[in-house]
């Protein structure tokens, strides 16, 4: 994976620092449309939605003003239906080089044109969802020639060269077995790969949580490998902490502890803060104080670790030696950890 460079490097860590001390997020995923191409069998989206109450590109200004965050996701839904999308990271991305912009996205719309586009406009990094690495994907996402056309642009966007790119697989009991399959496809494409635990808060489907002890004893296996191959190769960027956590998150059926609204939150399309993507008590821009009082202090929720969760349920110093370890350059020039 590439690594920031030097300056942007040094921003994240002083802005992140002045965040964590004043209970500002350091995380916020902007949700710019509840509208999606897929209807996936894991989430509470799907289909087209009434989206005439988006945020402009120009409010997302505003929020950046208040929020100060040092990463930004830009999800959905499904972002890429946003015709408007590069103009929406160009009123995120601030001057200075933050925040670091993560786009989160199926890739049902991406083209190489787009990809560059995008790029140009200061997405940093690209999380293209992955559950299977052939056709079963399709019907997982419920958008039949998904996986023949990530086939052909992952590779051909891999082959610009930037390394910005990173398959998330969310790990469920259909995909469990697979997950080191899907690393081989990461390599194969000249891309990276991370790993999220899914969720049955989001659609109440218990059936795809693996926790029976076969399930659970062919996760551990599963996982074991996954570290083993970490140690030695770069293109699995799942740090090791994280890939723990999520093993313990299966094995117990919960993760306590969580900081939702304080140390990450959405925005949802309309403009309205919310502590996560499941949690829907909203707030409006300058109630994020509110927010950590009323629900972040008071919430017992263990029903996730989501990728967003598991990069900020950390302490601070482990967070900061893991990115200085995988992300954070201290060279003039951005260097790249190629496959």
């Amino acid at each position: 994976m590439r690594k920031v460079p030097l300056s942007q490097s040094l921003r994240i860590i002083g802005q992140g620092s002045l965040n964590w001390m004043a209970e500002r997020p350091i995380v916020v995923s902007f949700e710019v449309t509840d509208s999606c191409t897929c209807y996936c069998r894991h989430c509470d989206h799907g289909g087209p939605k009434d989206d005439r109450k988006n945020l402009r590109p120009a409010d997302y200004r505003r929020y950046m003003e208040t929020l100060k965050p040092v990463v930004v996701q830009v999800s959905g839904g499904e972002p890429l239906m946003r015709d408007d999308l590069a103009d929406v990271v160009r009123n995120i991305k601030q001057p200075n080089s933050l925040p670091y912009i993560i786009l989160v996205s199926s890739w049902t719309l991406m083209t190489p044109e787009r990809y560059l586009e995008l790029r140009k406009a200061g997405v940093d990094q690209f999380s293209v969802s992955l559950d299977f690495a052939d056709s079963r994907h399709d019907e997982f996402r419920g958008y039949p020639g998904l996986y023949q056309h990530l086939s052909d642009v992952i590779p051909a966007c891999a082959n610009y060269g930037h390394d910005d790119i990173v398959l998330n697989c969310c790990i469920t009991a259909a995909n469990l077995s697979e997950i080191n399959l899907l690393a081989d496809q990461a390599r194969v494409w000249g891309v990276n790969i991370c790993y999220s635990a899914y969720s049955a808060r989001r659609t109440g489907c218990r059936e795809l949580f693996p926790n029976a002890p076969g399930q659970l004893e062919k996760l551990r296996a599963e996982l074991n490998r996954i570290e083993q191959r970490r140690n030695s190769h770069n293109w699995i960027v799942s740090a090791p902490t994280t890939l723990k956590a999520t093993r313990e998150y299966f094995e117990t059926g919960g993760a306590p502890g969580c900081k939702a609204g304080l140390r990450f939150l959405v925005v949802t399309a309309d403009g309205k803060l919310q502590p996560c993507s499941m949690q829907f008590k909203r707030y409006e821009l300058d109630q994020q104080p509110k927010m950590v009082s009323e629900f972040t202090k008071n919430n017992h929720c263990d029903e996730c670790y989501v990728a967003i969760r598991s990069n900020l349920d950390k302490s601070f110093p482990t967070l900061l030696r893991e990115n200085v370890a995988n992300y954070f350059s201290f060279g003039s020039e951005p260097k790249s950890n190629g496959c």
